[in-house]
């Protein structure tokens, strides 16, 4: 049963609102932020390229794990008190990252870093579906989603401040101040709520914490290592292993921590999905569209980030006023639209993309994806928290967020392994021309045949630039690949979604799920505003 709540004032519900989106960049921007800065944290800590792999992963790896069992503990002891120890955590394993003198210290502090983020994101989700009334909950949501997409880019851009300007040292350090704005805001305005009546699904908290954690892991090994090294395969085995026996064990617990007979429910499938297919077509995009602004067109890190602001810019007012055209043509029918814009936006990219074309030839594609990705972001996160009864909303919470980081892993490793193998079709050629062993060199990989052109430049210029010529087309060529594997993995999420996708009903019909001994209703597949049964 939920703790009796009382009537919000406007000013409570703003405040509610910006510490929830403040907290929310705060972690994710923890988790693009470094991505900018891997030269100078190897050159400082005297780091290999696996040990900067380890810096990153660590992060991502203890966030994925922990997402499911936190957001049930957030449930059961308390969402106020589980964000505010979150921002602890988050706060303290920041500034020891910030001063970490050596390797080992760094991947410590960022574990833990990823433990607070882990106590963090799926709250933030579920203060807000329990604090703001039913009218007013999907532009809460809209507002949230909106900064889930974009805080990745704006988290890039502010390190890239810190990292050409000042030290990679302090990239650390406006997360920790947006953390400190947050736990304030949430001393004051955050309502406590919790479920009383819950037993906690220790079984089922540790099997989805081996399971994400494996698969996450075994997705982001297998690039580096090869999808046939044990470093791969085992976490791989392990996860799938795992995961078959969370399924078995929720379906026979009384108490399950996500009663898996859920995923029957059109809305909650299809929100899964949609989210899981997006952000691995998001993230994706974001690995390969960087080195194109850096090594092509040859731009700094800040503008290479600011290149990618235009895309933010159109998605977050989209995300905020998509529950507004859900509640016209449904939820369905506005995730088709934005499934619909985005494969628009991807083919653009495609097409368009030229090393001649410069920055003209990808702003219109990221500006029509921009458009497509923030249509789709809030009803399908909606869904999700809508078909999850009240006392479920940290794990309802908790599966946005696990299919946002397991569509991440698994965008960075399928596109960045195309990008990859593509490069190599596409070299090859030109490659056969060149003396051994600069054919290896540059066939192989394309930042490695730009450090091969600058080798030679000062011996001979005109093959150097030769060689950039032919990698940065190859590249190109490449990338574009990418994006229609991009249009592709879109589209089957279209189809799935108008087939088996949230129905429109009207606004008094309901459906009926049951988690554990508690029966719920919710109106989760509504194309308007919510209507649980609970009362707030």
């Amino acid at each position: 049963m939920t703790d009796a709540t009382v009537a919000l004032s406007a000013t409570q519900k703003r405040n509610i609102l910006i510490a929830m989106c403040t907290a929310l960049i705060a972690v994710i921007a923890s988790v693009s932020g470094l991505n900018v800065a891997q030269r100078e944290i190897a050159d400082s800590l005297d780091a290999s390229a696996g040990d900067v792999l380890w810096i990153i992963n660590a992060y991502t790896l203890a966030l994925a794990a922990l997402l499911m069992p936190i957001g049930a503990v957030g449930d059961r002891w308390g969402r106020r008190p589980v964000l505010l120890s979150g921002l602890a955590v988050f706060t303290v394993a920041s500034f020891a990252a910030a001063v970490a003198p050596t390797v080992a210290v760094m991947i410590a502090a960022r574990a833990l870093a990823g433990v607070g983020a882990a106590m963090v994101m799926p709250v933030t989700l579920s203060v807000i579906t329990t604090s703001f009334p039913p009218e007013e909950r999907p532009r809460a949501i809209g507002i949230w989603a909106g900064f889930a997409g974009a805080g990745g880019i704006l988290g890039l851009w502010m390190s890239s401040i810190m990292v050409d300007f000042v030290s990679w040292r302090w990239l650390f350090a406006l997360p920790i101040v947006m953390v400190a704005v947050s736990a304030v805001l949430t001393f004051v305005a955050v309502p406590n709520s919790r479920e009383r009546s819950l037993r906690f699904d220790t079984v089922g908290s540790v099997l989805s914490a081996v399971a994400i954690g494996g698969l996450v892991f075994g997705v982001h090994e297998g690039p580096e290592k090869g999808w046939g090294d044990p470093l791969a395969v085992l976490p791989l085995l392990i996860g799938a292993v795992a995961l078959v026996g969370f399924v078995l064990w929720e379906l026979r617990s009384d108490h399950p921590l996500l009663d898996v007979t859920a995923f029957s429910n059109r809305g909650l499938a299809s929100g899964t999905l949609t989210i899981t297919l997006m952000f691995a077509v998001m993230f994706g995009i974001f690995l390969v569209l960087f080195p194109f602004f850096q090594t092509v067109l040859g731009w700094s890190a800040v503008r290479s980030a600011f290149g990618l602001m235009p895309m933010a810019v159109i998605m977050m007012p989209m995300s905020a006023n998509a529950p507004k055209v859900a509640a016209r043509l449904g939820r369905r029918t506005t995730i088709l639209i934005g499934l619909g814009v985005g494969i628009v936006g991807l083919s653009t990219l495609a097409l368009r993309a030229s090393v001649e074309g410069g920055y003209l030839s990808v702003l219109p594609g990221l500006l029509i994806l921009g458009f497509g990705l923030g249509l789709t972001m809030t009803p399908a996160t909606e869904a999700i928290t809508a078909t999850l009864p009240d006392h479920k909303q940290g794990v309802a919470s908790a599966l946005n967020d696990t299919s946002r980081e397991l569509g991440g892993a698994i965008g960075i490793a399928l596109l960045g392994s195309i990008l990859t193998a593509r490069y190599s079709t596409n070299i090859a050629e030109f490659a056969t021309t060149l003396p051994d062993p600069l054919d290896e060199l540059v066939g192989d990989d394309y930042f490695v045949a730009l450090n091969t052109a600058q080798s030679v430049a000062g011996d001979d210029p005109g093959l150097a630039a030769q060689i950039i010529d032919a990698a940065q087309h190859a590249y190109v060529d490449s990338w574009a690949t990418t994006m229609w594997i991009g249009v592709t993995i879109f589209a089957i999420g279209f189809v799935y979604v108008a087939v088996a996708g949230p129905q429109r009903q009207q606004a008094s019909t309901t459906e009926t799920i049951t988690t554990g001994p508690q029966a719920a209703t919710s109106s989760a597949d509504t194309g308007s505003a919510l209507n649980p049964v609970n009362p707030r």
